[in-house]
């Protein structure tokens, strides 16, 4: 298992910084960005810009939530190469001709471009709803939500990544910090994918905004619950409302709001 330390995750840089009308050349910290190539069954498939840390775990949570694997058990090999940004996936049985008109050169940013395999995502959810029975105070998911901000170092020091975490109704369970919203929850999927967590009775984290992406990949994974620091939009909210999950934003200081399904908030 790779992991950065703290000077990998981040890369000093000269500044100029101007304040109260005084100049001066100083060092600043700003967060790492590179790409990371996955090769899917010895074919080149898809380039993500992302930070650096946790890249298996990227490359297993991005497959994951295109639709591409379901398990560990589809994994017959799983290989990252850090220095060259390359991540080699072979898969136990073959790839569909859906997934074979997609391979080539695609770069996804660590912006907010939406997932490739999004109409037909939606389309493949619709007999899989969430009808978990899991209910939580709203006063847990507060404490939550403080932990998650309390754990965001690489945030603190640059202010140029996003948090997401899966956990429990006691605390967090695994954590991830990434440029790219999506990259981050792609993380922490790819994590329980290959320690085998199941999900069903978790929380999803996350600072970022919950856009119809997140909510596809939660009820992918049949998350009952997403909670956020940030705001929903409007295709979101209907999604989580026919998906049966629970989506609950603007989770701050002792407030929150609830847009789907408010009966698991006790």
């Amino acid at each position: 298992m790779y992991e950065l330390n703290d000077n990998q995750g981040t890369k000093e840089v000269e500044i100029i910084r101007i304040k109260s009308g005084q100049r001066s050349r100083e060092k600043d910290e700003v967060v790492t960005e590179t790409p990371l190539t996955i090769f899917l069954n010895d074919r080149e498939f898809v380039t993500l810009l992302c930070s650096p840390d946790k890249q298996d775990y990227l490359a297993v949570g991005f497959l994951r939530s295109e639709g591409l694997i379901n398990t560990a058990d589809d994994l017959d090999e799983l290989n990252v190469d850090y220095e060259k940004g390359i991540a080699f996936v072979r898969t136990k049985t073959t790839i569909d001709l859906l997934v074979e008109k997609l391979y080539g050169k695609r770069t996804i940013t660590s912006g907010c471009g939406k997932g490739t395999l999004f109409s037909y995502a939606l389309d493949s959810l619709q007999s899989k709803r969430v009808e978990s029975a899991m209910q939580i105070e709203a006063e847990v998911l507060l404490k939550l939500m403080s932990s998650l901000q309390e754990k965001s170092s690489l945030f603190k020091k640059t202010g140029g990544v996003h948090s997401a975490a899966i956990a429990n109704r006691e605390k967090i369970l695994f954590y991830s910090e990434d440029i790219g919203r999506h990259n981050a929850v792609d993380k922490i999927v790819g994590e329980c994918i290959l320690k085998k967590v199941p999900l069903d009775d978790k929380i999803l984290l996350s600072s970022g905004r919950l856009s119809s992406e997140i909510v596809i990949k939660s009820a992918k994974l049949q998350l009952p619950f997403i909670v956020s620091r940030s705001a929903p939009t409007s295709l979101s909210v209907e999604v989580a409302e026919q998906m049966g999950i629970t989506m609950v934003g603007f989770v701050r200081g002792k407030r929150l709001n609830v847009y789907s399904h408010d009966y698991r908030i006790i």
